[in-house]
C-alpha cells in the first residue's frame, strides 16, 4: 500500500511540473464571429477565457475578430482572416526575464504595448512577412495583405 500511496504522489508531482511547464501566457478577452485557437494539434472555437500558450495560433475568419490580453497587459486586437502566432514570451520582470515574439502572416494586428515594452522595448517583436516590427512605442496597427492568388 504505501508503495501505491509513493508513486501516486510521484506521478502527481510530474503532472504538476509539466502543468508548470505549460503556463499560459495570455487569455481571449473578447470574441465575434469565427475564431479560433490551435495549440499544437488541438483546434478550439475561441471564447471568453480561453488560455494562450506559447506556440498558439490566433486565428479569425472572415467576419472574425478577437482580442487577447497577456499576462503582462499587453493587449492584441485581430480583425477579419488574420492569423498570428505566439513564437515567444517570458515574462519574469523581477529576473530581468522579458521576451514577446509573434508572427503575423496575415490580416491585421492593434497592438497596445504591457509590461514588458514598456521595461525593455527591444524585447517585443511581430514577424510579418515582408520584415520585423520592433515595439518602439506603446501602440500600432499593422496590416498584412493575403498573398495567395
Amino acid at each position: 500500500m504505501p508503495f501505491r500511496f509513493i508513486t501516486l504522489f510521484f506521478m502527481l508531482l510530474a503532472c504538476l511540473g509539466a502543468r508548470a511547464e505549460e503556463a499560459a501566457v495570455g487569455y481571449v478577452k473578447t470574441v465575434s464571429g469565427e475564431a479560433s485557437v490551435t495549440t499544437g494539434q488541438q483546434r478550439i472555437a475561441a471564447q471568453l477565457g480561453t488560455p494562450l500558450y506559447l506556440g498558439s495560433q490566433l486565428k479569425t475568419g472572415h467576419k472574425g475578430s478577437l482580442g487577447v490580453t497577456f499576462k503582462d497587459d499587453t493587449v492584441m486586437s485581430f480583425g477579419q482572416d488574420t492569423e498570428l502566432t505566439v513564437d515567444q514570451y517570458l515574462y519574469a520582470p523581477s529576473q530581468g526575464k522579458l521576451k514577446l515574439a509573434a508572427t503575423l502572416t496575415r490580416g491585421t494586428l492593434n497592438y497596445v504595448s504591457g509590461v514588458i515594452a514598456k521595461l525593455q522595448p527591444d524585447a517585443v517583436s511581430v514577424t510579418t512577412p515582408s520584415g520585423t516590427i520592433g515595439v518602439r512605442g506603446t501602440q500600432f496597427v499593422a496590416k498584412v495583405e493575403d498573398s495567395t492568388p
